[in-house]
């Protein structure tokens, strides 16, 4: 039997997430995209709650292109607010569409976001060591400086705890558990 991070619990859907996307490097514009949104849109709530409506993200966001998401205006937001398979807070909503602005203008600048991202790790996951799960901190010195610079560029729903989350979402830190398989996996 395989040895997890006790967040997954017994959930096919969270054991599933775990064990093949969260904590793995990612050096896709396109899928940290989709992670920033959703990690955005957890902001007060679990996470299983976005990801089981994730393929509804999908579909309401255009697949997560930045380029599309950017266009929205009033009318596109508001019937984003109407649609139950998504969150529907507004200031979430718009948060999206706000950083999918913010988001190109950092391409732009940097060539790719995951260029202008890993550049606050060296290029490299910090690969922490936490025997439990309540080891791992809410938030760190260096999701701190990550979310001031989100925010300065634009971003916004890039506080401190969601980008710390972010930065394990996309494997900027390792923060399996070490009796977890993934954790020298990753």
């Amino acid at each position: 039997m395989k040895i997890r991070c006790t967040w997954t619990g017994d959930d096919p859907e969270l054991i599933a997430y775990h064990d093949l996307e969260w904590g793995l490097p990612c050096h896709d514009d396109h899928k940290l995209f989709e992670f920033l949104v959703l990690d955005g849109a957890q902001a007060g709530l679990a996470w299983v709650t976005i990801l089981r409506r994730r393929s509804n993200y999908r579909k309401a966001f255009d697949a997560f292109d930045p380029a599309k998401v950017a266009r929205y205006d009033e009318s596109r937001i508001e019937t984003l607010a109407q649609d139950s398979g998504i969150i529907r807070n507004r200031l979430k909503i718009k948060s999206a569409v706000q950083n999918a602005r913010a988001f190109l203008k950092v391409q732009e600048k940097f060539g790719s976001f995951d260029s202008y991202l890993w550049r606050f790790v060296d290029g490299t996951p910090i690969k922490n060591a936490w025997k439990t799960w309540e080891d791992a901190p809410a938030q760190t010195p260096l999701a701190q400086v990550l979310s001031k610079d989100l925010k300065a560029r634009g971003f916004n729903f890039v506080g401190p705890t969601i980008c710390y989350a972010f930065m394990q979402t996309i494997g900027m830190v390792n923060d399996h558990q070490v009796d977890c398989f993934r954790y020298s996996q990753v």
